[in-house]
């Protein structure tokens, strides 16, 4: 038999896009569209903000509008109110059955274009009497009417008219990543962005709406399948015969013959071993992008809508969603949908899974900071829902730390899934199901799903993409598919869920189940006795820039959680030492203001101005509240006297002062004095430093007074600003290019000043400036640097650079409660791609016997590398200071900039981590009259680490501490509790569970921690205290 497998296809293609289409829909009719556009408020620029639907019921004056008519300036509102009147000709055919099956909806197309969903006009149906019934997009804007013949209907439609910065094609056109004024009200303009499409009540031929599922599933899979197999030609002869019953003049009344000629090749079974797929609803919405905030509450709502009224259609779909942010934005917004979100978590078709208060970055936020993430995730989903999940769930997060396995195993999740990994752009992880095994030998079961993305939508060639990627075949026989639109919300779609169904058993595809990611991880943990093994992070190769891009709110996010911590720590003493009441619900709600922030495109700094403007005053207005916050605090404590104290929030003891605890005040250090050199430069020493200064300003030597060694390299200067051309191929403020590091522009003063205990250095290039002041630490142990810059390039990376006279292999970077090491060299491709790489306060590097030290306050993207001349090799650590991306933000990190680093001799890591946690907790310094012992404190000889000392989540009174092994080593740890105490408890990072510890007959605790253990103490207090 002779096919012709390509004319074959184009027929079914053009019955898919040109014939059936037009016979879906039986009949139509117009109705009445009028609309109220928003105003702004008095004196607001841009567009006006949303308002409620009785704000909107109370205030609309409506005017009539009609097809091709403007509307939707850049972040405006407009409602628009249908109104029509089911036809009495339509319901004997509406309520048919079978093969005559009618259905009446409305199709109300705001203008849509036909790419994906969420980045451009959305919109939410309401009915009269204010119930949320659906959202509007693209390929899903289809409204249920809840009316029958000759009866009338009104709804209201909340339309927004969000901008696209997509490009029209998901990223796809050459211009995708062009500057754009978008991204504020102020500079977007007031022009009408979209044109009303077809709004029309329409009646629905659901015998051509299966045929084209149908047609769509089988084309699709006959062009998957290998050319030479029998099957494909079984469903070519099959569709080719099929298709001939078709009389184009006649769709409706010829599509249940062919639908009937389709039938046999729909029921061929799939083979035995085919592999199986679990797809569940889902709809990846960023909290905030491309958009602000408070868009997302709207894309949650209109997401929410869509799935919970397919639900009302279709008993079986179901809907996994995270965030616990999102689900209480709907809450406070609408009251009555929530209800009914309620009910179908009861029912377990609406899932909440990942714990977290929102999907945020997991790479930059400290360990604290993803506790409290998890912490009030888990607490807000068992207080409103019951339970918590056991599924972890980041997919889309940039990078995956080696802390991370302990950190979801301690909050009560089982498996972890995310999908980022497959962005890799020069190495493909080996697995797609396996074990995580984190730092401290924690592990957790992964999975990522082989069709490479969160949003799967059913198509066949998704499913053929699965079996072909698929790495552990054999082992397993499972993956698991989220489907439904994301990004910007959207979310699973009726045809989704046909799709899934037509090939839940069909020959030459993977079998098809819907269900929850529960029921997948207890299916692969049954059948996958021995999955392979990952240990450390999981380092993404690509999106390397977001270590450095709006560099105010990765510092206004380092001094929020610090302020956080120490918060806790003193409202905590003073409450129990002074009776001051703990302000539970004011730091709650300046931990969700941090945790919202360290959403995985705010953090990052990826998003679009309005975001970092916001984020960047949120973080002001935590700060300045928190201050608040200790200052109060720390005077109750002190007392009414007139006697210097100061108080030490970090946890280290320093002159004289227990961590956590206070006392006077000490004295300003001395022995550091400033001179000139003979040669016109200058020199800084202290007991444990001396520094020189050329008189061109290069800082020439950093010698070590205990060693004699001096940290730079002859002949050569640290302490560098480098320039560097930074113009990515795409993904700007993402993406950082290997290109970009290479060829820097290295900076000289134009101008040495020498102040008390300083040296100043002045440095002009572009259209920038910057200075830089040079001195030492208070005990003189530490170089000091801050760097003053004011910053107005375009493209370009600012980097300070140390080239250090010390041979490296690895370098140590601190991550949550710990650090991780890494290859300095770049043997294999995967360490070459770790080219800029994540730490928090510190990067280490040593020979044995001997290291360095570079501490930050706010910085998270390094580079440390390693080169040898003549035999002798220099390791170069670098910080990146500064990046001025154009997209999606065109005047990212324009301006005034202050960074403080510090350098150090240190031997080991241990000193790194120290002069890191003294950084980022001065003293505090009161008047009063009385010392304080701190509420807890570790005993001397151990590497444990205090993390957190406040008072318990769920405000019983008990005192919650945590600590960490820092050094990675097995360690024992002798905490004193300077309380009465009743019991001490040890509990997981969401404060639940209960394993008791004993007390030794000094009231002392003792606990062996493994290397980077993370452990939580819940103390009940006795009564007098």
């Amino acid at each position: 038999m002779h096919l012709q497998p390509e004319l074959i296809l184009a027929r079914a293609q053009r019955l898919l896009g040109d014939y059936l289409p037009r016979a879906l829909v039986a009949d139509s009719r117009a109705i009445r569209v009028s609309r109220w556009d928003v105003p702004p408020e008095p004196g607001a620029a841009g567009a006006g903000e949303p308002v409620s639907f009785a704000h909107m019921r109370e205030r609309a004056v409506f005017s009539e509008a009609g097809r091709g008519e403007p509307w939707g300036a850049p972040w405006s509102t407009t409602w628009f109110r249908l109104e029509g009147e089911v036809p009495a000709s339509w319901p004997e055919a509406a309520q048919g059955a079978g093969e005559a099956a009618r259905r009446i909806e409305l199709s109300v197309d705001l203008g849509f274009d036909d790419i994906k969903p969420g980045f451009q006009a959305e919109g939410l149906v309401r009915s009269a009497q204010g119930i949320a019934v659906k959202g509007l997009e693209p390929r899903n804007h289809h409204v249920p009417v809840d009316a029958t013949a000759g009866q009338r209907f009104v709804y209201f439609a909340e339309a927004a008219g969000n901008p696209d910065f997509a490009g029209a094609n998901d990223f796809k056109h050459p211009t995708a990543y062009a500057p754009t004024p978008m991204g504020t009200k102020e500079t977007a303009g007031a022009v009408p962005l979209y044109r009303l499409g077809r709004i029309e009540l329409q009646l629905i031929d659901e015998t051509v709406e299966l045929l084209i599922r149908e047609l769509t599933v089988l084309t699709g899979l006959t062009a998957e399948l290998p050319a030479a197999t029998p099957r494909r030609a079984q469903l070519l002869v099959g569709l080719d015969r099929a298709l001939d019953r078709l009389d184009p003049s006649a769709i409706a009344a010829s599509a249940p013959a062919v639908r009937e000629a389709l039938g046999p090749l729909l029921a061929s079974p799939a083979d035995a071993s085919s592999h199986r797929i679990l797809a569940t609803g889902h709809a990846h919405i960023d909290s905030a992008w491309l958009w602000p905030s408070r868009e997302t509450v709207r894309k949650v709502t209109r997401t929410f809508a869509n799935v919970l009224q397919l639900m009302d259609e279709d008993p079986e779909i179901t809907f996994t969603c995270s965030s616990a942010q999102h689900f209480a934005w709907v809450k406070e917004g609408d009251p009555e949908l929530y209800a009914r979100v309620r009910e179908r978590v009861r029912e377990g078709r609406f899932i909440p899974v990942g714990n977290m208060w929102v999907e945020s970055d997991v790479t930059m936020p400290s360990g604290e900071s993803l506790a409290r993430q998890l912490l009030y995730g888990a607490r807000f989903f068992l207080e409103e829902f019951g339970r918590r999940s056991e599924v972890g769930w980041l997919p889309d997060s940039f990078g995956y730390p080696a802390s991370l396995p302990q950190l979801l195993r301690q909050a009560g999740l089982r498996w972890f899934f995310t999908q980022k990994m497959c962005w890799n752009d020069a190495n493909t992880m080996p697995h797609h199901t396996f074990t995580w095994e984190g730092t401290d030998g924690s592990r957790i079961l992964t999975h990522f799903p082989p069709n490479n993305t969160y949003s799967g939508d059913m198509r066949p060639t998704e499913l053929a993409r699965s079996v072909r990627n698929f790495a552990d075949h054999g082992g397993a026989s499972a993956s698991l598919m989220p489907i439904g639109y994301g990004d910007g919300g959207g979310g699973p779609t009726r045809e989704m869920v046909r799709d899934a169904r037509l090939q839940s058993d069909l020959e030459g595809s993977a079998r098809v189940a819907l269900g929850t990611p529960e029921e997948f991880f207890t299916q692969v943990q049954a059948e996958y006795a021995d999955p392979p093994v990952w240990l450390g992070e999981m380092y993404l190769e690509f999106h390397r820039g977001i270590y450095t891009s709006q560099a105010r709110t990765k510092r206004g996010n380092r001094r929020v959680e610090a302020l956080l911590v120490e918060a806790e720590l003193w409202c905590a003493t003073a409450h129990l030492r002074a009776g001051v009441p703990y302000p539970y619900d004011e730091l709650d709600e300046l931990w969700r203001i941090a945790l919202l922030a360290q959403f995985h495109d705010i953090l990052p700094g990826t998003a679009i101005a309005w975001v970092h403007r916001e984020t960047e005053a949120a973080h002001r207005r935590a700060g300045a509240r928190l201050e608040e916050l200790i200052t109060g605090a720390l005077q109750a404590l002190a007392g009414s006297g007139t006697e210097d104290l100061a108080f030490n929030p970090a946890p280290f003891a320093r002159h004289g002062l227990s961590a956590g605890g206070g006392g006077p005040s000490p004295e300003p250090s001395a022995g550091q004095e400033l001179s000139a050199t003979p040669e016109g430069g200058a020199r800084l020493r202290s007991a444990a430093l001396e520094i020189e200064v050329a008189p061109d300003g290069a800082l020439t030597a950093v010698r070590d007074r205990r060693t004699g060694r001096n940290l730079v390299p002859e002949g050569r200067r640290t302490a560098v600003l480098q320039l560097h051309v930074d113009a990515p191929a795409r993904w700007d403020a993402w993406d950082l290019d290997r290109a970009a590091l290479r060829n820097p522009q290295d900076l000289a003063a134009e101008e040495v000043v020498m102040c008390e205990k300083q040296v100043t250095l002045r440095f002009r290039f572009g259209q920038s400036t910057a200075e830089q002041h040079i001195g030492l630490t208070a005990d003189g142990a530490a170089l000091r640097i801050n760097t003053q810059v004011q910053w107005h390039e375009r493209q370009r990376l600012l980097k300070l650079a140390f080239p250090l006279d010390l041979a490296a292999d690895e370098a140590s970077y601190e991550t949550q409660f710990g650090h991780v090491r890494r290859p300095v060299h770049a043997n294999t491709s995967w360490d070459e791609a770790r080219y800029e790489v994540c730490a928090h306060r510190w990067v280490h590097v040593g020979e044995p016997g001997f290291g360095v030290a570079v501490v930050n306050a706010g910085t998270y993207g390094h580079d440390v590398s390693r080169e040898s001349q003549n035999a002798h090799v220099t390791t170069t650590v670098r910080q990146s200071l500064l990046r001025a991306p154009t997209f999606p933000d065109p005047e990212a990190d324009q301006g005034s900039h202050e960074f403080t680093t510090l350098l150090a001799p240190s031997p080991m890591p241990a000193e790194a981590l120290r002069l890191g946690a003294l950084l980022a907790a001065p003293l505090r310094r009161v008047t009063g009259e009385q010392a304080q012992e701190p509420l807890v404190e570790l005993g001397e000889g151990t590497s444990a680490v205090l993390s957190a000392v406040k008072l318990a989540a769920d405000r019983s009174g008990d005192l919650v501490v945590r600590l960490y092994e820092a050094a990675g080593a097995r360690t024992h740890a002798r905490l004193r509790l300077r309380l009465p105490v009743t019991s001490v408890r040890e509990c997981d990072l969401t404060e639940l569970g209960a394993v008791d510890v004993a007390l030794d007959d000094a009231g002392e605790a003792h606990l062996v921690l493994r290397p980077f253990e993370v452990r939580t103490l819940r103390i009940t207090l006795g009564e007098s205290r």
